[in-house]
């Protein structure tokens, strides 16, 4: 295998279903690696590095849900894709609330899985390939500064873990301050097009968002919702 093929990591406990995202995403040109349980993962996580993660919620032990918060907390950016059993939607707002980037409803078909990885690598490489400049556009609000190139929050100085998610939505709503957002152009700015996401799920990261930037989230100052329509970010004057 070449060393530049993204590398994934697979955790669910079902043996097969291991062996054959293994197989097939190897044959879509990925370094696959795989585990059982949190205990496995750990042990991955500590010797290798990985550009995306696939977690399976019903995992013996640890919960994917409680490994996905544990990961998030530690700090961990990596792109995590939730598996969860189809019709419990409570398991992927759940995961959306925790720093999941996205999620697959089981039984998929393993081409929607090559299409999600591809989709959170395709945004990584984007960034990577965007020119740096000494001038790095930086929005601020509060005591709050985003840096656009760097891809970074910071409050009054201190760098803010956010996931890809989070930082690809805040990146949309500050860039299109003033300017009022319907969801599905949400999605359409976070994921690109065509990409299928439920208007849930905006909603729970914008819910994440209010508490990481808002003093107080159920009376937002800068991420407010205008009704019938979605949500608009307002940028603060100096003056004010």
């Amino acid at each position: 295998m070449s060393n530049d093929q993204p590398r994934i990591l697979v955790v669910d406990d079902e043996q097969d279903l291991r062996a054959l995202l293994q197989r097939y995403l190897s044959d879509q040109h990925f370094t696959v690696r795989t585990a059982g349980d949190a205990t496995q993962l750990d042990r991955l996580l500590q010797r290798e590095n990985f550009d995306v993660l696939v977690l399976d919620v019903m995992l013996p032990g640890e919960d994917g849900l409680s490994i996905c918060r544990r990961l998030r907390a530690q700090g961990e950016t990596i792109p995590i894709i939730m598996l969860t059993a189809r019709g419990n939607p409570d398991d992927r707002i759940r995961g959306r609330e925790l720093g999941a980037d996205d999620y697959l409803a089981k039984p998929f078909n393993p081409r929607e899985l090559v299409a999600c990885i591809q989709a959170l690598l395709r945004r990584q490489r984007m960034h990577e390939q965007q020119p740096r400049t000494n001038n790095e556009a930086i929005i601020a609000f509060g005591d709050f500064a985003l840096h656009v190139d760097s891809r970074q929050l910071t409050k009054a100085g201190e760098a803010i873990t956010l996931t890809t998610g989070e930082y690809e939505l805040l990146r949309a709503l500050v860039t299109h301050s003033g300017r009022p957002l319907g969801r599905e152009r949400l999605i359409e700015l976070v994921r690109g097009r065509g990409h299928e996401a439920s208007d849930r799920s905006i909603d729970v990261q914008i819910l994440r968002l209010r508490r990481i930037i808002e003093t107080d989230p159920s009376k937002p100052r800068y991420i407010q919702t205008v009704w019938g329509v979605g949500y608009v970010f307002v940028l603060e004057s100096s003056s004010s």
